[in-house]
């Protein structure tokens, strides 16, 4: 068969399928609709997503539209009467010493565990990438405080920085260094927050990463180390761009979780010394529940909600700029 046999017979084909995208493009909602079996996949749809549109409906957006009706009233969950005083709360906030230390805490904290985290993950990753021996057993030692409760590791970390019988001060004094009493520390309090979930969340970072790693096609490197291109040159041109959408994913996800934190906290340090370790849901807690200002704890939920908006928002926003998926 020639080129113009062949030409002519994909020609009819080609404008019959044009001719047949026309006519479905032309196929509004409602003709759609009048169709037996389309109804019946619709209620079918239905049926399956009213579960899930339940429990999103009760727990999740009634329960952030009465959040802001609570942040505009007075109450102290015991009196049935609710005042309404608009924004008076938000100012009341706005204008306490101890809401910016908080905002100041929970950013120190969410930077220094996420930033510190995604490091350490990484290099685990390329380590246990490699062809080693118990690589497996190594993996998911790293990886299992991910999955103990927080609250257990947090008793367990009290001990470790206890500075009389404490781990950290018992290696410090090996080498003659007299360890901080770290917990009770205006100074030390947070840090030592932050080591605790560096060590609990690096391997949740360690197994994402890995599963980016194994998606990079090996020919790039191939090809790379035969231009010579030596081990910096393959992970800065190849490894960290082609890892850009792993790294966004992890940096989204556990900033929204850093700015969230209260377990190990409430466990650890009850916001203190002096506020050093107080954080928003710590801060909220204590708001609502210590001192029974429903209203004021309703506030600064919502100034936390805007926050990881906003935040989340801007990292989509500026991740055009260094995530390529391709």
């Amino acid at each position: 068969m020639t080129t113009r046999d062949r030409t002519s017979v994909a020609a009819p084909t080609v404008a019959a399928t044009k001719a047949l995208t026309q006519s479905r493009r032309r196929l509004g909602l409602s003709d759609w609709l009048r169709r037996p079996r389309a109804r019946q996949d619709l209620i079918t749809a239905f049926l399956f997503l009213l579960p899930s549109l339940i429990v999103f409906g009760v727990f999740t957006y009634y329960a952030l539209g009465f959040n802001v009706y609570l942040s505009t009233v007075r109450w102290n969950f015991i009196a049935p009467v609710k005042v309404n005083v608009g924004l008076e709360n938000y100012q009341r906030l706005f204008a306490d010493r101890r809401f910016w230390t908080v905002v100041r805490n929970t950013f120190y904290y969410a930077l220094g565990s996420v930033s510190l985290g995604m490091i350490l993950g990484l290099g685990l990753a390329l380590l246990l990438n490699q062809q080693i021996k118990a690589r497996s057993f190594f993996r998911t030692l790293i990886f299992s405080p991910y999955i103990t409760t927080i609250a257990a590791i947090a008793l367990l970390w009290i001990w470790i920085f206890d500075p009389t019988y404490g781990l950290f001060n018992y290696i410090l004094g090996l080498v003659g260094i007299d360890g901080p009493r770290w917990l009770t520390d205006v100074k030390w309090a947070m840090p030592a927050l932050i080591i605790m979930n560096v060590w609990r969340t690096m391997g949740y970072d360690m197994v994402i990463f890995l599963a980016g790693l194994t998606a990079i096609p090996t020919e790039f490197y191939e090809a790379a180390e035969i231009d010579g291109a030596n081990r910096i040159a393959r992970f800065r041109y190849i490894t960290l761009p082609l890892l850009s959408p792993t790294t966004f994913f992890i940096m989204v996800t556990s900033l929204i979780g850093a700015l969230q934190v209260f377990d190990q906290v409430a466990v650890m340090t009850a916001g203190g010394p002096v506020d050093a370790t107080k954080v928003f849901n710590y801060y909220i807690y204590e708001q609502a529940f210590a001192y029974f200002r429903a209203g004021n704890g309703a506030a600064v939920a919502m100034v936390l909600f805007v926050i990881i908006l906003a935040l989340t928002g801007f990292q989509f926003l500026f991740s055009r700029r260094w995530v390529h998926y391709e």
